[in-house]
């Protein structure tokens, strides 16, 4: 991925390529038209199948502008990518580099394997040095050079599901609302298969059959096209499996049904303390806190396998202590050494991971043990421990002493 000086001087030098961008320094509109340019890259309509580049620290004509590129700046355009504004997440490098004797901070887009890509709601395209947005024909050019690439398992296509298995009033009440932005969806040029397909939800509006991704988040019927698709909650009277049940419940639906019936499941068996005796001031304060059980059951969906298996995630409740399990080990770059620390992050389910932002049960990728644990420190818990396997990842949460 990483390019020649040769090879960007080159595209500095040429002023009407539609493979890179200019900017004098990340000020003012710079950090907006620089994530447009990423996002117009990234979906590559001319099919070049080559990266583009965002120069930070050069002026119009490719002369460097003088910029002194920072530690902050390098880490600000590296943020563009996990900042959830650019979805499907872009691949794309960040570096430090001498070019034409200056120094410039240079941003590497590769094109996406599952366009349209969006900027904030928009699919950002790029046809010589000028960004628009998509018209819905660039929209369906996007959409069949998805259909021709390998594509993750969460694309792939259920061959015995139907539309009438996808809920419209959930994707154009609930999804779109958060998928585009509301000017581009009050144009309504788009049909609803078309809408369907731009979301991944079906292959193509000629063939539309539904995607694991339609299935997981607009399925009544979820668990019945893919079986593997629900939450086991178990809430034991004890410390062991053998102890008795007090509570049991198969969470399943579409996507965001089940994480609002797990939300209500985990904060109806938080207990809060009440102290009135160390201060003026009543405390309450909870055995655990609901944002970090809800981080960390949210990362078990987002990344478990769906392929391969009927396991569900299992959510086991001992009183004091909770396990979380999801199937499927580390992934891509994650290990079993560098799980959970920060700035180890890849996605199994990269379009899963899209439609939790888009449903806003994501805020922001990459952060989220980090966060729980965050909240488990100032709540008084101990850290979360994790366990990764090749085949699931044990998360054990303790009860606050």
């Amino acid at each position: 991925m990483t390019l020649s000086d040769a090879e960007l001087e080159a595209l500095l030098n040429d002023l009407e390529s539609d493979r890179a961008e200019r900017k004098e320094s990340f000020k003012g509109d710079a950090p907006e038209k620089s994530r447009q340019a990423i996002c117009a890259f990234a979906n590559d309509l001319p099919n070049h199948q080559k990266a583009g580049v965002v120069f930070i620290g050069a002026n119009d004509d490719g002369s460097p502008s003088g910029l002194v590129v920072t530690d902050e700046l390098l880490r600000q355009l590296a943020d563009i990518r996990t900042d959830g504004n650019i979805l499907p997440l872009p691949t794309m490098t960040v570096e430090k580099r001498i070019l034409k004797g200056a120094e410039m901070a240079v941003i590497t887009v590769l094109p996406a394997d599952s366009p349209p890509v969006r900027y904030k709601g928009r699919i950002w395209i790029r046809t010589g040095p000028r960004r628009s947005i998509a018209s819905a024909q660039d929209e369906r050019i996007l959409n069949e050079k998805r259909r021709h690439r390998d594509l993750p398992f969460d694309l792939q296509p259920v061959p015995f599901a139907s539309m009438a298995d996808l809920s419209r009033t959930l994707f154009e009440s609930e999804y779109l609302q958060g998928a585009v932005a509301p000017d581009i969806l009050a144009a309504n040029e788009r049909s609803y298969e078309e809408r369907l397909a731009a979301s991944r939800m079906i292959e193509s509006a000629d063939n539309p059959v539904p995607t694991v991704l339609g299935c997981i988040v607009l399925s009544p019927r979820a668990r019945d096209l893919i079986p593997c698709d629900y939450i086991q909650f178990l809430r034991i009277d004890g410390t062991t499996l053998a102890d008795p049940i007090k509570d049991e419940e198969v969470i399943d639906g579409p996507l965001a049904q089940i994480l609002r019936r797990l939300d209500d499941k985990l904060e109806a068996h938080i207990q809060t303390v009440v102290d009135i005796a160390s201060g003026a001031v009543e405390c309450r304060t909870p055995d655990y806190p609901l944002v970090a059980l809800q981080q960390l059951a949210r990362n078990a969906l987002m990344h478990r396998t769906y392929e391969a298996t009927n396991a569900p995630v299992r959510v086991t409740w001992f009183n004091d202590r909770i396990e979380i399990t999801n199937p499927g080990g580390p992934y891509g770059i994650v290990t079993r050494q560098n799980f959970g620390k920060p700035g180890y992050t890849d996605y199994r389910n990269p379009n899963l991971a899209e439609a939790m932002k888009v449903l806003g049960f994501v805020q922001r990728f990459g952060v989220g043990i980090q966060t729980a644990q965050k909240a488990l420190a100032d709540n008084g818990n101990p850290p979360a421990e994790f366990d990764p396997q090749d085949n699931f990842v044990l998360v054990t949460v303790r009860r606050r002493p």
